[in-house]
Parts: structure tokens; C-alpha cells; sequence
């Protein structure tokens, strides 16, 4: 058995001890499992209404022409039985011929509790901690879920839906529990297999709806499953890093030391006895959420969070909903935006790891506005054009959903992480309120929505400046460490003496890093013990297969990280020329014209 010691120091923080642990090791494999049902589930109950409530075509029985009369000024010829396409459906059952707005209020409703919801999870798991709260809350999803397919009243099954939605979801603290219990160098590998399982549960929901046409029988199927969260009592931990900040220390060593065993890695008991963290035991909760909208910061970060999920949740469910009013199959077409996301979060994890949060959340937003302004001004008689970027916006979409949800966790302290973090994911949930009436949209424009859902993409990435980029921060466990968030970026003035570390106004700040960037760096070979550059074409002989520089985050140094980036390039501006194309036309046997006509 290997023997781990983190460091030789008085106190030790328990990030440097989550690094010791490998992913690939038997308790995390565990826990990435765990938290990859979770969001299979989720992925499953959030869109259960696209299908459960689906729009089904319907006639007058003794109607011959096929009007519905559904028009009020044709009240002399009023229906008085209906015929419906799939008479299993929840459509026909209720009898909603003529009220489509009672059909998409139950969208409305789920996406309404799931708001309400989580400003009561959020403060919960916080103070009672992520464990309880996500059993207790995926197991009465279960409950909820199932008692509503045997619903005989409509608004009794609406009632259901909201109570379902406001507390039979877990998302939330398995997501934060997971976050807590990797380190800071790691925690985005288990947050990406994560989010596949929000994939699986997309494709899922659709191939169940596809084989249970029956409403009724849909619903029991997929929250059976549900029912599994009862064995996560003896499978989940709870979040060390929450038992620190509680002062339960015992309990959060007595974790450690079983993830230890599992992993089959023993940390030193000095590093165990040395664990530390700031705790306020003495303050209440309201207090602590007090000081937490007290900092003009972090009140700064909450409004940009809420535009950030608002966005994320209105384009997201926007374009999921409307994808089955594509032509083609309806399950297929889901299935299909739904797999989208697959590569989405594979590319959006890779982009984390490499180009740090800020940067790669902007261009995901700037870059879903360009393609969902345009593609209402696409050619009519090019729909794959069309539904190209269609997909492609729903990519960008998963791009800067993926990381609106790690990002708002980084940004405040534990002890209200998950409260703020699902104070956001709450608040930005109007989002998904408005998505299902955005087809009515159609009405006015077809491609309004398209254009909308670009709008407020452009809004969230501008908002998106004005917040730190923590990829390379610890946590933050209280409210004065989620200040300093980002402050540890200052000018680097190497002049032959010690670094200046005097902090700079934003503008000043950008300027002398640019200047800093672009100047020469030191560098030298790896495994040169002379210090020689092997620059030079005549010590062709000697050449370097890796370089060392002073500083390995400057411009000067980047390079050296991806050596295909210019060929990247080109194949992008290739590809965009290549599209561009599409729009002129074709003159091979065309005469030179000699006017404008």
C-alpha cells in the first residue's frame, strides 16, 4: 500500500489532500457513478412534459371538413365529441381540444416549482447537508413523479407537477457534494462524465416515450428508477469540505480515511490531525447568507449568475422543445439534440482545462448569438442549412449551460455555495417559465425565437466581463476568501529586481498584461545542462524537443502548448469561406455579364 504525505507543514488545507486521490480509483469511480444517475434522472424529469403532455391532432367526430371549431365567432357549430390522433395521449384523455394553452401550462408549472424549489433545497443542503437533502429529494421525486400518472383530474395532476418539480429534484446538492469531494486540479473530470449522464437521460426519455405511447405507463417507467436514491444511505459520503466548514472534523477525517482505504492509499495521520479550515460556528445561517449579499462583489457576481442562467435556461429548453416540431421524426429529432450535447461537454471540459473559465464561456455565448440571429435569415429552400445551425446553436447552448454550472459554484464561499448557487439556478429558471410559450412566437415572425434566443445570448456574454476568472483558485470557504477570487492576477514587472506585486485599476491592469505578454520570455531546453538555445540552424544537431520557459502561462510560452493552433485556424476560416459560398450562385455557363443586370 502506498503511504501519501501531503506536506510537512503545521496546517494543511484539503485541497492538498483531495489532490493525493486518483479518479481511476475504486470511491471516486463510485461517486461519479452515483452522480451520473442522478443527472441520467434529471435529464429524464425535466423534459418528462415534451412527451408526457405532447401536442396530439384532433377533429370534430362529426365534422366532414375537418374544422375544429375552435373559433369563437363559429359558436353555432360547436363540437360536442372530439377525435383525437392518439387517444392513449394526456391530450385526449383531459379533452383539451381547443385550450392548447392548458398543454404547455404543464411545462410551465414543472420549470415554475423547480424554482420555487430550489430556494428551499439550496439553504437546506447547506445547512443540513448535500447527502440527506439529495436522498430525500430524489426519492420523493419518485414518489411524486409516480402518484401523477395516476392522476384522474387535471389540475390535480398540475398541483402534482409543481410539487414534484419544487422538491423531487437532487441536481443540486449531488452537484455541489461532487465538486466539494475533488480537488481543485480534478474536479472538472468528474463534473464532465456527470453531464453525460444528462445526455443519457435525454435520449432516454425519448426512447421510452417512443415504446410507451400510453401517458400513464410513460410516467411510471422512467421515475421508477428514482426509487434507487434509497441506496445512496450506505454508497454516498457526505462533502468533507461542508463537515470542515460545520467544525465537524472528526466525521470529514473518518471520510477521508475510508476513501483512503478504497483507493487503497494511506495519508499520514500528521496530515489528517493538521487539516484545517475557517470555521464560524458561532454564526447562524441567516447571518452567514447576510454577510454574503453584504460583500458589493459578490452581490455583483449574483446578478451576473441570474442573467447567465436565465440564458442558459431559455435557449437551452427553448430549442430542445422546438426541436420536435422539426420535420422528420419527432423521438429521432430529440434524440438528436440531445446527442449534441454529447461532444458539447467533451470539448467544453477540454476547453476548461486548457483556456481557464472566462474566455471559453464569452465566445460560447457570442458564438451561439451569431448562429441563432442567423439562422432565420438562412435560405427557405436549404433546410439542412437550417437545421445545421439549429445543432449548431444547441452546441454553443451546452457550451455555456456546462459552464454556467461549474463557474456560479467557483464563485462563492462554501458556506453558501450551494444557497447562491441555487439562488441563481432558481431565479434564472424564469428562463425555462418562458420556453415553452416561445413557438407562439411563430405567430408574429417564424424566426423570432431563433432571433430572441440570440439576443439574450449576446446580453449574458457581455455580462460575462465583469466578473474574475478563478480557474486556478482553490474554493473559497468564506466570504473574505471569495473576495479575493481572482485578485492574485496583478502586473508582473520583472526589471532585474523582485516581482511587483502592487494591485492596478482593470484598464491598467489589462494594458501592462498585454505589454507582458507579448515581451520575450527566458527559455531555455529541458534537458540542456549548458543553458544553449539550439536556436540557431547550424547547431541543427542539438535541436530541443521541449523548451522550459520562465513564465509557462505567457504569450511567449502558449505556443509551445498546441503547434497545430495555426493549422485550427486555417481550417476554420476555411470552413467559413466554404459556407459563404452557399450564397452566390453558380455561373460556370454563364456569358461575362457586361451590367449590373
Amino acid at each position: 500500500m502506498d503511504v501519501v504525505k501531503v506536506v510537512d507543514v503545521k496546517k494543511v488545507d484539503l485541497d492538498l489532500i483531495l489532490n493525493k486521490f486518483g479518479l481511476a480509483k475504486r470511491y471516486h469511480i463510485q461517486m461519479i457513478s452515483l452522480i451520473m444517475l442522478a443527472m441520467l434522472c434529471n435529464g429524464m424529469y425535466t423534459m418528462n412534459y415534451v412527451f408526457a403532455a405532447e401536442e396530439v391532432s384532433y377533429r370534430c367526430k362529426e365534422d366532414l371538413d375537418n374544422n375544429s371549431h375552435c373559433n369563437p365567432s363559429n359558436s353555432s357549430h360547436k363540437c360536442s365529441e372530439w377525435v383525437y390522433g392518439n387517444p392513449d395521449s394526456f391530450f385526449a384523455y383531459f379533452e383539451l381540444a381547443c385550450q392548447e394553452w392548458k398543454r404547455t401550462l404543464v411545462g410551465t408549472v414543472h420549470s415554475a416549482g423547480y424554482m420555487c424549489g430550489l430556494l428551499l433545497i439550496g439553504p437546506m443542503s447547506d445547512r443540513f447537508g448535500r447527502k440527506p437533502i439529495a436522498i430525500i429529494a430524489g426519492v420523493l421525486g419518485a414518489i411524486f413523479g409516480i402518484l401523477r400518472s395516476f392522476s384522474v383530474w387535471y389540475w390535480f395532476y398540475i398541483a402534482l407537477e409543481f410539487v414534484e418539480g419544487a422538491i423531487g429534484d437532487n441536481i443540486s446538492p449531488m452537484c455541489i457534494l461532487t465538486l466539494e469531494s475533488i480537488s481543485t486540479r480534478k474536479k472538472l473530470y468528474p463534473f464532465m462524465f456527470a453531464n453525460l449522464g444528462f445526455v443519457a437521460g435525454g435520449v432516454t426519455l425519448a426512447m421510452v416515450a417512443w415504446l410507451t405511447p400510453n401517458w400513464r405507463w410513460f410516467l411510471r417507467v422512467i421515475y421508477i428508477p428514482a426509487f434507487l436514491f434509497l441506496t445512496y444511505k450506505c454508497y454516498l459520503d457526505e462533502s468533507p469540505r461542508w463537515l470542515l466548514t460545520k467544525g465537524k472534523k472528526d466525521d470529514a477525517i473518518t471520510i477521508l480515511k475510508n476513501a483512503a482505504k478504497k483507493n487503497k492509499i494511506e495519508i499520514d495521520k500528521e496530515s489528517l490531525e493538521n487539516l484545517t479550515c475557517e470555521v464560524n460556528e458561532k454564526v447562524s445561517f441567516a447571518e452567514l447568507l447576510k454577510q454574503t449579499f453584504k460583500s458589493k462583489e459578490l452581490r455583483k457576481r449574483f446578478f451576473v449568475c441570474i442573467i447567465w442562467w436565465t440564458t442558459s435556461t431559455f435557449v437551452n429548453y427553448g430549442l430542445m422543445i422546438n426541436s420536435v416540431s422539426l420535420q422528420g421524426n419527432k423521438y429521432v429529432n430529440f434524440i438528436l439534440a440531445a446527442l449534441v450535447d454529447f461532444p458539447g461537454i467533451i470539448i467544453a471540459t477540454y476547453l476548461l482545462i486548457n483556456f481557464r473559465r472566462k474566455l471559453p464561456l464569452m465566445l460560447s455565448f457570442f458564438a451561439g448569438a451569431v448562429l441563432c440571429t442567423a439562422q432565420p435569415f438562412l435560405p427557405t429552400d436549404l433546410p439542412w442549412l437550417s437545421i445545421l445551425f439549429y445543432m449548431a446553436g444547441k452546441l454553443m447552448c451546452a457550451f455555456f449551460f456546462y459552464i454556467t454550472y461549474v463557474y456560479t459554484a467557483e464563485l462563492f464561499p462554501t458556506y453558501t455555495r450551494n444557497s447562491m448557487h441555487a439562488l441563481c439556478s432558481s431565479i434564472g429558471r424564469v428562463g425555462s417559465i418562458v420556453a415553452p410559450q416561445t413557438p407562439l412566437l411563430r405567430v408574429h415572425w417564424a424566426g423570432l425565437p431563433s432571433f430572441v434566443f440570440g439576443v439574450a445570448a449576446l446580453i449574458a456574454g457581455l455580462c460575462t466581463l465583469l466578473v474574475p476568472d478563478v480557474a486556478e483558485d482553490a474554493l473559497p470557504d468564506t466570504v473574505r476568501q471569495a473576495e479575493a477570487l481572482g485578485t492574485s492576477n496583478k502586473a508582473e514587472v520583472v526589471v532585474g529586481q523582485r516581482v511587483n506585486t502592487q494591485r492596478l485599476s482593470s484598464v491598467a491592469y489589462a494594458v501592462e498584461k498585454i505589454r507582458h505578454m507579448t515581451e520575450v520570455e527566458i527559455a531555455r531546453c529541458k534537458d540542456d545542462l549548458e543553458n544553449n538555445t539550439h536556436c540557431k540552424l547550424l547547431n541543427s544537431s542539438h535541436a530541443c524537443s521541449e523548451w522550459v520557459y520562465d513564465d509557462p502561462d505567457s504569450f511567449f510560452a502558449y505556443r509551445v502548448y498546441w503547434n497545430g493552433l495555426p493549422s485550427f485556424i486555417f481550417g476554420v476560416a476555411a470552413f467559413t469561406a466554404g459556407l459563404s459560398t452557399l450564397l452566390v450562385p453558380d455561373v460556370a455557363n454563364n456569358v461575362l455579364p457586361d451590367t449590373v443586370h
